[in-house]
């Protein structure tokens, strides 16, 4: 069936933005209006009322998995816990960045969470999602929180069953770079209009930069039944839909890292930004702020708009998704990468006139929405509120790849956060729990302050000890974490891991075929069901014993038997075992991959010529089209999640990457060579046609 989204006019005193515009849009100031609050208050008053929607949704939903888990159990907790609302433990889902990757992988956990998926409850965990209050991500993860929740809350089997039309959500079998791939034509005129869309925001006074034509190409593949890939459809929208203002869906957070103005390094104490329906801010107390998101663009000194005029429209929810996954900025931090830098930096000045040099590297948030904010902390630098603009770059540049820090908040109350890692810290792609260890040490930094997290293992530990497997629990005994700021969630930590598909692809894999998709996503169904609740049948069970354990300890109530025997199985038990691996071998895909990746086929060539950096080396112009980085035999062209045969195809992670480590080594820095040597001339010809366009 076709997916609809519902574009709500947004009206501010009689005017309306045009949905079908990428240009932010005058607006009246609403009456004495003050769009900044201190983050010390607590949730904002809108996401409170739209609690009082979600909870009694989530509570009916998170009742009908608990009786499902322990069906075959003998216990009365769940009666206890749900004749009180206060009682009913309330969880979250993280889904970490990775590019495509982590979209798809992403997805197939979403899959087997969601009651709408064929088999997820008989073979799955089929209603978590329907049980779940908030839905984070961060770049590829944010691409597929955010692709489920602007277009109507669909789900990925509906997705699935769109099958490779040319209008079906994630359709990427071409890359976004030659999305019609020998018709020329239409390649040509989709990057006509990405660079027309983005030049009446620039146009209009406002900073663009590669972020914007980033988010925009992007948008055909997360919107593509809506006009102009949903030019105008703005983040805050969603308050207006139906299925999200009667409390149907959980709520999506966007994560992005803030850059201090006059650095370039990102690292651990970056601030934090997140971005719901509602708000844009940090609770960090570098900045300790939210501001209203409708209203960004709006010239403003501490959250007073500076005229009667207002902005409405800069929140497009593409450029949301984009800014989220915006990495631009690591091509300038090294010699390595100076030669994608340029070609980035030389296509962009093409495609847009006026685009921001001096920043083209990162999101750029110009009128600051948080100038002049009094907010932040005494300890901090107020250099984040003094500058005229803010500076955002994806949200896992500060590694902490997993969006775990808007769901740690006290004020959100979650019991229990479901984490999906799709990080690629070893030799052979695959998590080492990074994002968990990097978000342990922030606790204790200056921008730790209202924070915890549980005790995790070190990475070397966490390869020796297996735990990159299967899922795994941490901070299972709330009696072991008092000496942190507060009890923080559980966390069930879901790690990509081989089952039935290759999924250690690079994250610079820009086209999927649909065999591919189907492949990444079944993969990831088994990952987060234990192959199907092949490998545990007591998988669903103890998943319910993590959900209810922080509930129950609270209320000193009695456990089920059986939950002893699943923390036994599942939980960290604090043992670490540092004996060296050699699967902790980065396979970092940095920017110095993407340079040479890029080099290799600009140099002596056209688009080397258009660039002026043929150093005399010429591509190989007989490089096959395919740039699949690892092919499966076991993938399928069907939508089906189920393999009939699921319980035959399950190969330990050891094992799995033993047989797959050389070839993701060899190719993870050919993705992008192959990429670029079909469309270079192809793109030759875009950014000569767009100036023309333009002039």
């Amino acid at each position: 069936m076709q997916l609809s989204v519902l574009i709500a006019s947004v009206l501010a005193a009689g005017a309306a933005v045009d949905a079908a515009s990428y240009t932010p849009q005058n607006v009246s100031c609403p009456d004495n209006a003050n769009f900044i609050r201190n983050a010390a208050d607590g949730l904002s008053p809108a996401e409170k009322e739209w609690l009082k929607k979600r909870d009694p949704i989530t509570r009916d939903a998170l009742q009908t998995f608990l009786r499902r888990a322990f069906a075959n159990v003998s216990t009365e907790i769940t009666s206890a816990l749900f004749n009180d609302t206060e009682n009913v433990p309330k969880l979250g889902i993280a889904v970490a960045g990775g590019g495509y990757r982590a979209m798809f992988v992403g997805a197939g956990a979403f899959a087997a969470m969601d009651n709408r998926t064929d088999g997820a409850n008989e073979h799955g965990l089929g209603g978590l999602l329907q049980a779940a209050t908030y839905m984070a991500g961060l770049s590829g993860g944010n691409w597929l929180t955010g692709t489920l929740a602007y277009n109507n809350f669909t789900s990925v089997q509906q997705i699935l069953e769109e099958g490779d039309k040319a209008d079906a959500i994630w359709n990427i079998t071409n890359s976004f770079l030659n999305p019609y791939d020998k018709d020329f034509s239409k390649t040509l005129a989709r990057w006509t209009a990405i660079g027309s869309q983005v030049q009446g925001k620039r146009d209009a006074g406002f900073n663009v930069t590669i972020t914007d034509l980033w988010s925009r190409a992007l948008a055909y593949g997360w919107f593509p039944t809506l006009p102009n890939a949903g030019a105008g459809l703005t983040w805050s929208s969603l308050r207006d839909n139906e299925i999200f203002m009667n409390g149907e869906m959980p709520m999506p957070i966007s994560v992005a890292d803030g850059r201090y103005p006059g650095t370039t390094v990102i690292n651990l104490n970056a601030t934090v930004f997140e971005m719901t329906p509602f708000e844009i801010g940090s609770w960090d107390p570098s900045l300790n702020a939210f501001s209203d998101i409708k209203y960004l663009g709006t010239q403003v000194t501490d959250g007073k708009p500076e005229t009667e005029r207002c902005i409405n429209g800069f929140d497009d929810a593409s450029f949301i998704m984009g800014t989220s996954s915006s990495l631009f900025n690591e091509f300038t931090m090294s010699n390595d990468s100076a030669v994608a830098y340029t070609y980035l930096n030389t296509l962009s000045s093409t495609l847009v006139k006026g685009i921001d040099k001096e920043n083209n590297d990162i999101a750029m948030y110009a009128p600051n929405p948080f100038k002049g904010s009094k907010y932040v902390d005494s300890n901090y630098t107020t250099s984040i509120v003094d500058s005229d603009s803010l500076f955002l770059v994806d949200g896992g540049e500060d590694l902490q790849g997993i969006p775990f820090v808007p769901l740690l908040k006290q004020e959100r109350d979650l019991d229990i956060i479901f984490a999906i890692d799709v990080d690629t810290e070893t030799s052979d792609n695959y998590p080492a729990g990074g994002p968990m260890m990097k978000t342990y040490e922030r606790q204790f930094s200056k921008q730790g302050k209202g924070m915890a997290f549980p005790y995790v293992p070190d990475m070397t530990t966490f390869v020796n000890l297996g735990l990159g497997g299967k899922p795994s629990f941490y901070g299972c005994d709330a009696n072991n974490l008092t000496d942190l700021e507060y009890i923080p969630p559980l966390i069930v930590y879901i790690p990509n891991s081989y089952h039935s598909f290759e999924s250690n692809v690079s994250t610079f894999k820009l086209n999927y075929n649909y065999s591919e998709r189907v492949g990444m996503i079944r993969n990831a169904f088994e990952a987060t069901t234990r192959n199907n609740l092949t490998e545990d049948a007591d998988y669903v069970t103890c998943v319910g014993c993590a959900i209810i354990r922080r509930k129950q300890q609270s209320l000193n109530l009695t456990l089920p038997d059986i939950c002893d025997k699943c923390f036994t199985n599942y939980c960290w038990n604090g043992t670490i075992d540092n004996t060296p691996t050699k699967l902790l071998t980065p396979n970092n895909q940095d920017p110095a991959a993407i340079s040479s990746a890029i080099a290799a086929v600009t140099d002596d060539s056209p688009i080397g010529a258009l660039l002026n950096t043929g150093s005399g080396t010429k591509s190989n112009s007989s490089s096959k089209t395919n740039s699949t980085l690892v092919t499966s035999s076991r993938a399928t062209s069907t939508g089906t999640l189920i393999s009939n045969s699921s319980s035959n195809s399950t190969v330990s992670s050891t094992a799995a990457r033993s047989s797959t480590s050389s070839t993701a080594k060899k190719n993870a820095g050919s993705v992008l060579k192959l990429e670029f040597s079909k469309s270079a001339s192809v793109m030759v010809a875009i950014a000569a046609a767009a100036v023309a366009s333009l002039i």
